[in-house]
Formats: C-alpha cells, structure tokens, sequence
C-alpha cells in the first residue's frame, strides 16, 4: 500500500499541556503545521511562553466559554483533542469543543480515545472507555469527519505504571489465558501517528496502531533475556473473577475524578485479557514504514534506568 503523505495544515490542539499533548505538539510542529493550542485562562504565564516557544500560537478559553471556543475553532483545518480525566472532561469540556468545531465548520476532529478498542467491551464494564464510546456517538452525530486513535494501551505502562510485570518477584501476571494477545504502542510513537493523522484529509473513521503485540508469557521470557533471571508466569484468576474484584473495590473506594484509580486499572485489564478490547487490523504502514518502539525496547530502557 502506498503511503499518505500529510498535508500542512492549520491544527487547534487542546490538552497541549498534558503528557501526550506536549508530544502531539513537537510532532505537528515537526511536520510543518501551523498550531493553535487552546490553554485554560488559569494558564501561567511561564507555561504559555514555552508553548509558544516551540512554534504554536497560544488561544486561551475556559471550556464554558462557547465564544472563546469557537474564535479558537475558526479557521481550523482540524481539532485534535488530548483533553485527559472522567466525565467533567471526556463528555463535558471535549463536548464543548466539538460543539464550536461544529458551529464554525471545522472539517475534521480527532477525540481524545488514544485507547483499546472500546466498541467491543461490554456496555458500562470499563468506565474510562464507555466514556469513549458515549462521545463518539455525539461525534458521529455531527458532519464532522472525525478519525479515532486506538492504539491499545500504552507500552510505557508496563515499566511499572500497570503491575503487570512484578519485577522484584520475577513473576508476570496474567488473567484467564497467558496467550492472549496484547496491543501496545509508545507515546511517542501514538503521538507521532495522531500529528500525521491530523494533516491526513483522507483519514478514515477509525485508526488503529500496534507498536507490538505481546502476550503474558512473551512478556516473561523478555524478562528473562534480558535480566539473566528466570520470570515466571503467575495465574491471578479468571478474568470473571477480575472484573468482580473491580466492582467490588469500586464500591468500597471514595469517589475519585482520577482516570486511573485501582479498580479503573483492573478493569482495562479485564478488557485486554478478555479479548473484547483487541484491535481488529492495525495501519500501522499509513504513514510510512518506520521502527515502532517495542515492549522489550521499553523495558530494556527501564532496565538500564532502574
């Protein structure tokens, strides 16, 4: 297949400030993009001098401010959206956004997904990706041509964000199957693709990227490469028994507004280890063929780190 070659474009770019919306950032700029960063009002002063520092043009306007939203929407080519949380962002502020896309004529919009594939979960078993799903049906809703990045989770995760890999016990977890296959892509690497994407006219309803797919048992002998020590699997039950283990101590925690609170964690795990989350197909080769960042790549880095 023939690779698509992006176009420069105007991007308004929201959550710039964010993790992944600061590598979203560098990588438009990189691709010659002209970039609008909508910040807060509450930004400071030293935040928004680097972010024009790097060549974006700074908008500022709260998420309920429906004028300002749509001044910054003005003349976009496309918004990309790296907005991160729960409901008060996914839905509320990101809603707002798309609504003054909408109402000025923005052509295309990209959501803040950057997930599993959330259409195959069962309704209302992930809370992060339902509320993935819930937007894209207001999404699909408006003539805007939007384009999803799902690129499983992120390999980064694995280096100790996600207890999957125990690495003062040599054991790696798994749930059910130790053959089930895992979708994992970098950051960077997500955030290299998305800043293609959002100067791809053509790009289709829904992308999806691997920068590997591993399983609960490659995992474990990578660890063994690369440490000289022998990891070994441990069973930690069915992925029925995770998901009620999820439900469970979501009742007993306080409300949290953090987008990975314990039982959130347990259940993208759920939703990986089940397969209802896997990709389907991966374009990985639309931009190009390059290196793509793998799990033993991320973990030979923490190995050295650590």
């Amino acid at each position: 297949m023939t690779a698509t070659t992006p176009t420069p474009g105007t991007v308004l770019l929201a959550g710039a400030t964010g993790d992944l919306g600061g590598r979203i950032l560098r990588n438009l700029v990189a691709l010659g993009a002209t970039v609008r960063v909508l910040t807060r009002q509450k930004t400071g002063i030293t935040q928004i001098a680097q972010l024009r520092a790097q060549g974006a043009e700074v908008i500022q306007a709260d998420y309920d401010d429906a004028d300002g939203l749509r001044r910054a929407c003005t003349g976009v080519d496309c918004v990309v959206s790296a907005i991160n949380g729960v409901g008060s962002a996914i839905i509320g502020a990101q809603s707002r956004l798309l609504a003054a896309a909408a109402a000025v004529g923005v052509p295309r919009f990209i959501p803040s997904d950057f997930s599993v594939d959330y259409r195959g979960i069962r309704p209302r078993s992930n809370r992060n990706l339902q509320l993935r799903r819930d937007f894209a049906q207001e999404l699909d809703a408006t003539e805007i041509r939007a384009t999803s990045i799902l690129n499983g989770a992120f390999t980064d995760m694995l280096s100790g964000q996600a207890p999957m890999i125990l690495f003062s016990r040599r054991r790696v977890l798994y749930w059910s199957d130790p053959d089930q296959v895992l979708d994992f892509t970098t950051k960077d690497d997500t955030a290299t693709y998305t800043a293609a994407a959002a100067l791809d006219e053509r790009a289709p309803r829904v992308l999806q990227i691997a920068g590997d797919q591993v399983t609960a048992r490659t995992l474990a002998a990578t660890m063994t490469e690369l440490t000289g020590t022998q990891f070994r699997l441990l069973y930690a039950g069915s992925v029925g028994s995770l998901t009620t283990m999820s439900r469970a101590v979501r009742a007993l925690a306080p409300a949290s507004n953090e987008p990975f609170p314990p039982w959130q964690g347990m259940q993208y795990f759920a939703s990986m280890f089940s397969g209802d989350a896997n990709l389907r197909y991966t374009n990985n080769d639309r931009y190009g063929s390059r290196e793509w960042m793998t799990a033993r790549d991320v973990l030979a880095e923490h190995r050295q780190l650590s």
